[in-house]
């Protein structure tokens, strides 16, 4: 089943009390100040009502007219009170419009910092696993070169996230130029990192990529998507997959040309008990997910990463969807155009 994204309710709860206060505070100087103006004009209208003012004549060329006094009254107060009736609702109006901004920022700000903390705990994740390994080098006294090599490229990964997401948060004109990425290397560069998480629950984790894609020209194998922002799909849906697939099983990554030769398409299937709980549309909401998301009773995610990439492909003019899921595994297709 889905859940709520946290701090949803408290946030609405701020957001509405914001409203009533800003509403009530309008109201009550709007009906200070039209209580002051019927007041004074029910006191002018009371001097003026008086018997030495009714029987003052008027000057040469000057007109009086004289009007109902209680007449008059009944109609101020009438008058103020819808008046204060319309400040009351003008200032509800403005007041939902004023706060609603602040709303949207703090949804927004809610939403990065979880996004955030989803992107960074798989590349984390790796850095930890290569740290693990190189410790154990060292204690064996073998030769830890390459693994070092590898956490320097692991950090760089983690700065490329980092910027990813701020880029993605930040307007358009802040962006960084377009480059072109090579789908099939980055791809391989990917799982090779992701097989050390892989490789903790004896998961097999394999590539496959077909002769279109690894035979064609190198313009026919780039994509304008950023490097950064691909390689947080292939670990939002491998990170996934090896997350719902069972102690000693496999997942596998398949690159392929789609049908419509302007797009590629990159498959992840696993081997675990399918999609179950939950309507398979819903998985790309954000903190949804279905009870097989839970291992041991811990639960594996917070239902961030499928959203991620639905939001990264829609941006690109792409599309992820549920290509396959049963008793078997499930495969999560993602296509997105070539360059």
């Amino acid at each position: 089943m889905s859940r709520r994204r946290p701090g949803d309710g408290t946030d609405a709860a701020a957001i509405s009390h914001a409203s009533r206060v800003v509403t009530a505070q309008i109201t009550v100087a709007a009906a200070a100040i039209v209580v002051l103006v019927v007041a004074l004009s029910v006191a002018f209208i009371k001097k003026q009502s008086e018997p030495r003012e009714l029987l003052e004549k008027p000057a040469p060329g000057q007109t009086k007219i004289y009007v109902d006094a209680n007449e008059m009254l009944v109609a101020l107060i009438v008058v103020g009170i819808i008046a204060i009736a319309l400040a009351g609702l003008m200032s509800w109006v403005i007041a939902r419009r004023a706060v609603r901004p602040l709303g949207e920022a703090l949804r927004i700000q809610r939403t990065f910092v979880a996004d955030a903390s989803h992107e960074l705990r798989t590349p984390v994740a790796v850095v930890a696993a290569r740290v693990e390994l190189l410790g154990q080098e060292i204690d064996a006294g073998t030769d830890t070169a390459e693994n070092l090599a590898g956490l320097r490229d692991d950090v760089r990964v983690l700065g490329d996230v980092i910027t990813d997401l701020l880029l993605t948060a930040a307007p358009p004109a802040d962006a960084e130029p377009e480059r072109l990425t090579s789908v099939a290397a980055l791809s391989r560069a990917t799982i090779a990192d992701l097989r050390m998480i892989a490789d903790r629950r004896d998961i097999t984790l394999s590539l496959i990529a077909d002769d279109d894609l690894e035979g064609a020209r190198l313009e026919e194998t780039q994509t304008r998507v950023p490097a950064s922002t691909l390689r947080r799909c292939i670990v939002a849906l491998v990170d996934n997959a090896i997350a719902h697939s069972p102690d000693g099983g496999s997942v596998e990554v398949v690159l392929a040309s789609a049908r419509d030769r302007g797009y590629f398409t990159l498959s992840v299937r696993d081997h675990g008990g399918g999609i179950i709980g939950i309507d398979p549309k819903r998985l790309f909401e954000r903190f949804a997910h279905g009870d097989g998301a839970a291992r041991d009773g811990a639960r594996s995610g917070f239902g961030i990463g499928l959203a991620l990439v639905r939001d990264i492909a829609e941006r690109y003019g792409g599309r992820i969807e549920i290509a396959d899921t049963s008793p078997a595994g499930t495969t999560f297709t993602l296509t997105l155009p070539r360059a």
